[in-house]
């Protein structure tokens, strides 16, 4: 069985050294170099990227070999205006909604992300899928690292 592709936002690296975000990130990345997981990030993912501290640009670069870059393609921006349209984030979000889009379209389960006002939120996720729905498109599951890591062997 392939691994679950997995669409990771920017703010996952950086969790790699945040200490409140560090040990659920650094597993998760763990897992992705082990083969669970195949990460996926978008050119907005490496724009974003380029402005973060050097040792997240590091981190970033040495996952290269095993990241898919998906592109922004224009279905993502229409999907991307469908969320800022139903509200779910305003303008000054707009980048968090097209993580999002990014994930659906490129049809990845699941999008890991720490942002928990605008991604991460009990709210948000199901007017996301809601938006994914009526348009005939796949839910995703939106997540924080630490609920799709696997903590126990064997499992």
């Amino acid at each position: 069985m392939p691994p679950t592709r997995i669409y990771a936002d920017t703010s996952v690296y950086g969790g790699c050294f945040d200490p409140e975000f560090q040990a659920a990130s650094r597993l998760f990345f763990d897992q992705v170099r082990q083969g669970r997981f195949r990460l996926v990030a978008s050119p907005l993912v490496e724009e974003e990227i380029d402005g973060a501290p050097p040792r997240v640009v590091e981190h970033f670069r040495s996952l290269a070999a095993i990241l898919e870059v998906i592109a922004v393609t224009p279905a993502a921006r229409q999907l991307q205006r469908a969320y800022l349209d139903a509200g779910i984030v305003s303008e000054r979000s707009a980048e968090d909604a097209l993580h999002v889009a990014l994930a659906t379209i490129h049809a990845c389960p699941i999008l890991v992300s720490w942002n928990y006002k605008h991604i991460v939120h009990i709210e948000k996720g199901p007017r996301y899928n809601a938006v994914n729905m009526l348009r005939g498109l796949p839910a995703v599951a939106i997540a924080a690292p630490a609920e799709v890591v696997r903590y126990e062997e064997g499992l």
